[in-house]
């Protein structure tokens, strides 16, 4: 009778394991679609955003400055921004993330 009950025990011991194992993938996944999955889509937004940069669009380089694209250099990756008039900078396509006209649309939280 004693050998009987340990057995039983073990066996509902076993599926606690595959139970954690669930539970463990199920909270990757739920992080995987509120947290990972949005910020890449984000990512890809802003990368198609800096290689569709034309001369003459107002953007907003990191750090808040706002200018005007004046010229593009995409064998140095190198943008040519104007901050005010006859001030011209030179930064890194990266460092562009947005347009000026979407930022004015975008509702301040």
């Amino acid at each position: 009778m004693t050998t009987t009950m340990l057995l039983e025990g073990a066996q509902q011991g076993q599926g606690g394991g595959w139970t954690m194992i669930i539970m463990l993938l199920a909270v990757f996944a739920i992080m995987w679609f509120f947290m990972i999955r949005p910020q890449q889509k984000q990512q890809k937004k802003i990368r198609e955003f800096q290689n569709s940069l034309e001369e003459g669009a107002r953007v907003i380089i990191g750090g808040g400055i706002h200018g005007t694209v004046k010229r593009i250099d995409n064998n140095d990756n190198v943008i040519e921004v104007e901050i005010a008039k006859g001030t011209v900078i030179r930064v890194d396509r990266a460092q562009v993330y947005a347009d000026t006209a979407s930022a004015a649309a975008t509702p301040q939280k």
